[in-house]
């Protein structure tokens, strides 16, 4: 019969891991090129980041060269996720009782050396008030081993459970049904308007047409018409027009339908219009008539960045390289080329955070978050409506 001997080290970290993920809701993060150290990440907890390190400091040169390393590996962690402060708990195992730990602007140094584990640190007390009390005592050796790992598997279950139900491959219905509706109101604005649409003119007569449809005009909007906030989003001036959106909306409609779901894709989609609507209608001139699904396109997109945001672990390059970047350039094309609205994108982009933090993440988000989103969105849209008919 073989038995397993665990020394003091060992059950201090295992214990310390235990309480941090079960009670502390801390996932381990991969850090390359480390050795007796462990990482672990919570993006809403005191400390982003706890780092539990075992290794032997026995001199300032050592320690220097600890501290040299964490600020290094923080650094590519902010890179990463897109953060500007990454406050960091650096728990010390095995470090001379004579050397003086200094704490930097984001990395608090703890030295545990010979503790039992009856954690009496200011700090870490405020952080983890029931630290103490969580923590595994009484157990050791297989028990210590069994029970740390049965909890840590049931935790790591139920979040693998959320990662799966979030960004498993879902059946796209909705997506398809607003691009449908476009394209309907697309082919009964060529009957009404004939080949004027499908060649794109730029003239009067186009814009008459796309009024009587239901396309945005200030005048219009002032006067009651407020319909057509909500039917201009679903209006295209020309087939090149009609295509470009019907793209973009296929490519973000399809993520948002699978990460947020059918329900919240449909109220993003139409708030965000609203939001773009209202944003165009405040600030166009009398004479305009304005219509185009890109408002509503530009808060899914605020949408993607919203969730990405929440998701930056997983997806900080994507939030660098591709959503953001996309966002960017695309108002950047919408400020130099005439004809193209870019308050109605800007007022969609805002719109589509906005109740996308209302309505929230799945096993992300906090009741704060949403209840900041609803009053935020609100405050937005009041502003907007004061500025189309009581300025």
């Amino acid at each position: 019969m073989s038995t397993i001997v665990m020394n003091t080290k060992d059950e201090v970290i295992m214990k310390l891991v235990h309480y941090f993920i079960t009670e502390g809701n801390y996932n381990p993060i991969v850090v390359n090129g480390v050795k007796d150290e462990i990482w672990l990440e919570n993006t809403d907890g005191p400390y982003r980041i706890v780092r539990i390190n075992s290794n032997n400091i026995f001199n300032k040169e050592q320690l220097e060269y600890d501290n040299y390393k964490i600020e290094s590996i923080v650094r590519q962690i902010k890179k990463k996720t897109l953060s500007f402060n990454v406050n960091t708990l650096n728990i010390l195992l095995d470090v001379n009782e004579d050397l003086k730990l200094e704490e930097t602007k984001n990395i608090k140094p703890v030295s545990l050396v010979g503790s039992d584990l009856n954690i009496t640190n200011e700090g870490i007390l405020e952080a983890f008030p029931n630290i103490n009390e969580k923590l595994l005592k009484d157990t050791n050796g297989v028990e210590l081993i069994l029970n740390v790992t049965k909890d840590i598997n049931q935790k790591t279950e139920k979040d693998n459970m959320l990662y799966e139900r979030t960004f498993r491959p879902k059946k796209i219905v909705v997506t398809y049904l607003l691009i449908l509706a476009c394209v309907i109101m697309f082919g009964l604005t060529c009957l009404k308007g004939g080949q004027a649409f499908i060649a794109g003119d730029d003239n009067h007569y186009v814009a008459n047409i796309l009024g009587q449809m239901g396309g945005d005009n200030v005048r219009l909007v002032q006067s009651g018409e407020i319909w057509r906030l909500f039917t201009s989003m679903f209006l295209h001036a020309s087939i090149i027009h009609l295509l470009v959106n019907m793209y973009s909306l296929n490519v973000l409609g399809r993520q948002i339908e699978t990460f947020l779901g059918k329900t919240k894709l449909i109220i993003i989609y139409l708030v965000s219009g609203l939001c773009g609507s209202l944003l165009s209608v405040a600030t166009m001139d009398t004479n305009i008539i304005a219509v185009g699904a890109s408002g509503a396109i530009f808060g899914l997109a605020g949408a993607l960045l919203y969730f990405g945001y929440h998701y930056r672990t997983y997806l900080g390059d994507a939030l660098k390289r591709q959503i953001i970047p996309v966002i960017v350039i695309n108002l950047i094309i919408g400020s130099m080329i005439s004809g193209v609205d870019n308050f109605c994108h800007i007022g969609g982009l805002v719109g589509g955070i906005l109740i996308t933090m209302a309505l929230g993440i799945d096993g992300r988000s906090k009741t704060y978050e949403k209840v900041n989103g609803v009053i935020c969105l609100l405050i937005f849209v009041a502003i907007l409506i004061y500025a189309i008919f009581f300025k």
